[in-house]
């Protein structure tokens, strides 16, 4: 019996030693490879934004002194002030593409579209109207739709944030394309040294362009209503140069008359702007 409990321990200790190599020998064979680089998303559209907003302007100030006439009797040229002259401006819309630089300064670059008239009169007692060649006086009086485009620079500060609403102050610079339609003016004869013996005339002015230098001074308040897109309401003051107008009549053109007729001061507006700004991240 002493020789079976031996035979049988021996048999354990052999088949327990066996196992013992044969997982050793598995660990032997275990490969550690090196830990490879984790992949990191790239947020790519982080810090732009885009931009659409409307504008109302509430006031507009600007002016033209004066415009050049040719006499198509002695053929010289002369220069006539307007009596009263004005801008009308109303609505206007933009787009912008934009990135925020950190939480306290933006920049974007922005196109702008508005309409607008202008309108002037003048009165000379010594200078004829168009083709009426006596000693007559002319009054004049007269308007021209315009469109503007800007392309503008504007930089902004946010002034932090609270209960939601992020108030800010911003600046842009940029130049405007002032594109007028015709000017049409009524000319009516004013009797002089002579008796005028016509009516009022219609007389057509080719409009003309003018790249112009524009500058912007921005204020108000963004809020975020719901995930990157805040609703932004501001004021918006805006100065445009001076420039071209409109041209000669084709009768004074044919007479000889060239170059540009009349010219304005430029103008300012101020607006109240409704914005939507999506940012992109």
């Amino acid at each position: 019996m002493f020789k079976s409990v031996m035979s049988r321990s021996m048999i354990a200790v052999l088949f327990l030693g066996s196992v013992g190599a044969a997982h050793s020998a598995d660990l032997d064979n275990i490969i550690f490879a090196p830990e490879l680089p984790r992949t990191v998303p790239v947020e790519v559209g982080n810090g732009w934004y885009l931009r659409g907003d409307v504008g109302y302007d509430f006031s507009t100030d600007g002016s033209a002194t004066s415009y050049r006439t040719f006499n198509t009797t002695t053929l010289v040229y002369d220069t006539q002030n307007y009596a009263t002259s004005d801008f009308d401006t109303d609505v206007s819309v933009g787009f912008g593409v934009g990135y925020q630089l950190s939480d306290w300064f933006r920049a974007e670059g922005a196109l702008d579209y508005q309409n607008g008239t202008f309108s002037g009169s003048s009165f000379s007692g010594s200078q004829p109207c168009t083709n009426v060649n006596t000693a007559t006086g002319c009054s004049t009086a007269g308007s021209a739709d315009f469109n503007t485009y800007g392309l503008m620079a504007n930089g902004y500060v946010d002034l932090g944030t609270y209960v939601g609403f992020t108030p800010y102050v911003g600046a842009g610079a940029g130049y405007t394309l002032m594109d007028y339609d015709n000017y049409n003016a009524q000319e009516t004869c004013v009797d002089g040294g002579d008796v005028c013996g016509v009516g009022p005339a219609n007389v057509q002015h080719g409009g003309e362009q003018s790249w112009r230098f524009t500058y912007a001074l921005m204020a108000g308040f963004s809020y975020e209503f719901m995930r990157n897109l805040k609703a932004d309401l501001g004021y918006r003051y805006v100065n445009i140069d001076g420039g071209d107008t409109y041209a000669f009549d084709s009768a004074s053109q044919t007479a000889g008359a060239s170059g540009v007729q009349g010219t304005d001061n430029g103008f300012s507006r101020h607006e109240i702007k409704a914005t939507l700004r999506y940012a992109l991240w």
